[in-house]
């Protein structure tokens, strides 16, 4: 079934689904199952054709289309479904969902390690391997990208820092440090993802910072991630909770002496993929996403005091403002379904 096939039938009955949307000079629309209210409207698409990029997580899947100029012009959002059957289904209803036509081709920003078009080890979507772009571009019959869903969120990044007027310059050498169950980032040089050699660049996360710390799964001791991945965090904290790196927050708000420790640790972690990033690449701005990024300034304001803490001992890192080259990304942005969006297919 084609992408123009596919959105000839529309299907607005999940209660998970949120759709918005730009016709001619009619109100954006948000839905939820059969309701509609006013929203925001983007901007006015440009003439020619789309292309649509969708940003698979665990539990949700976000899609957009985006005009030739690279406004976003429709929004999805829907419940992600598992394993392999499911991420394929996930994927052709978020297309489906936005109701696109002419549209020239699909980018997918997933979790997992990405080899050409396959996806693998993709754990907490329950795929161990699936041919994503090939599947995907015989049922759709348009050209389909598959991007690292870190890489995604910078590409995504670096677009919307770039268009907002208000915002600092992008540069030429951008980073993105996303905060979710593990620690990455993704470095945007001169408008192209920065992978490196083998493809490893922004593996901040496994940068080893205290040698007698905490084990890692990757096998060293002390990795970033070990002191602020969203994971360890709630495996150190050991009190369950919908939201343990929320509920560490407001158990060191109130005092207690493990949640301080804990929330002491991820900001020295943070800071210290800031710190990295910075002497490594030099990028003008930080930009921190993902989901302990939802803390908002609650987290920005702990990783800023440690920042300043360190620089304080040196002028060297004084010199180079590491406390306001961060700052964070929106989170409602769609960052990572308008990197897959901007991805160039094979």
């Amino acid at each position: 079934m084609s992408v123009d096939e596919l959105v000839q039938h529309p299907d607005r009955s999940s209660p998970s689904l949120l759709v918005e949307r730009q016709s001619g000079a009619a109100p954006l629309l948000v839905e939820r199952g059969g309701e509609a209210t006013e929203a925001i409207r983007p901007e006015r698409a440009a003439p020619g054709p789309t292309r649509v990029g969708v940003d698979v997580g665990g539990s949700k899947a976000e899609a957009v289309a985006i005009d030739p100029s690279g406004a976003i012009i429709a929004r999805a959002r829907r419940a992600t479904e598992r394993g392999s059957d499911g991420v394929l289904a996930t994927v052709r209803a978020a297309i489906e969902d936005l109701g696109s036509t002419d549209v020239a081709s699909v980018g997918i920003g997933i979790p997992g390690q990405i080899v050409g078009g396959t996806v693998r080890n993709a754990v907490n979507l329950g795929v161990a391997e699936l041919d994503l772009a090939g599947e995907l571009e015989r049922s759709l019959g348009v050209p389909v990208a598959v991007q690292n869903d870190v890489n995604a969120a910078a590409l995504g990044a670096h677009a919307l820092l770039a268009r907002d007027k208000s915002a600092r310059p992008s540069g030429d050498l951008f980073a993105y440090l996303n905060l979710g169950t593990g620690i990455a980032a993704g470095v945007v040089l001169e408008g192209r993802l920065w992978r490196g050699w083998g493809g490893t660049a922004g593996e901040v996360g496994h940068v080893s910072i205290d040698p007698a710390g905490p084990e890692c799964p990757c096998g060293q001791r002390g990795c970033i991630e070990t002191f602020a991945g969203g994971a360890s965090v709630a495996r150190r904290w050991g009190r369950g909770g919908e939201l343990p790196v929320r509920d560490v927050f407001d158990a060191a708000d109130a005092g207690d002496p493990h949640a301080l420790v804990l929330r002491a640790d991820l900001a020295r972690g943070v800071a210290a993929a800031v710190h990295v990033l910075v002497l490594t690449m030099d990028p003008v701005a930080v930009v921190i996403g993902g989901g302990v990024a939802r803390l908002g300034d609650r987290l920005l304001d702990v990783v800023r005091s440690e920042l300043h803490e360190r620089s304080a001992r040196s002028a060297f890192l004084t010199s180079l403002r590491l406390a306001d080259r961060i700052e964070l990304l929106p989170p409602d942005s769609a960052a990572g379904a308008l990197g897959a969006a901007l991805t160039p297919t094979r």
